[in-house]
């Protein structure tokens, strides 16, 4: 058996789980062959302590996508600084520029959200749990 052989028969796993505070507001398309297509930001933020003792923050900014229902879904009841829980999988994207310059992107492909507050237009101080899970229409 060859190394090559060995490698496929090794076992992956490509999850991500996320919670975090949306970045900007869903932008929602569709596709030529009519799915939904959402992207929006995430932030994820981490509290630690330094060498020095001294308490630090970091962030994590994440680009999710979402497709199907789930897309929609997140247009509707989605937008800038909301909390949600994200669990999907890393997608790497590559493309090419109309000048020719490479580029490229690790972006989370969301296959279930759960909405962590109230939709957008409720009332202060209410809340509501929500969880949408992906279709299996996603073109890739």
């Amino acid at each position: 058996m060859s190394c090559l052989e060995k490698e496929r028969d090794m076992a992956n796993l490509n999850k991500v789980l996320l919670i975090g505070n949306l970045t900007r507001d869903p932008e929602l398309r569709y596709s030529t062959n009519g799915v939904a297509v959402a992207r929006f930001g995430l932030a994820t933020n981490r509290v630690y302590k330094g060498q020095d003792g001294e308490k630090k923050e970091e962030a994590c900014f994440v680009d999710v996508v979402a497709f199907g229902k789930t897309a929609e879904f997140c247009a509707n009841y989605f937008s800038k600084g909301k909390p949600i829980f994200i669990e999907g999988r890393l997608h790497f994207n590559s493309w090419e520029t109309p000048e020719g310059q490479k580029r490229s992107k690790l972006e989370v492909i969301a296959e279930r959200i759960q909405f962590m507050g109230g939709p957008k237009t409720e009332e202060p101080g209410e809340t509501e749990e929500t969880e949408v899970e992906a279709d299996n229409d996603i073109p890739f």
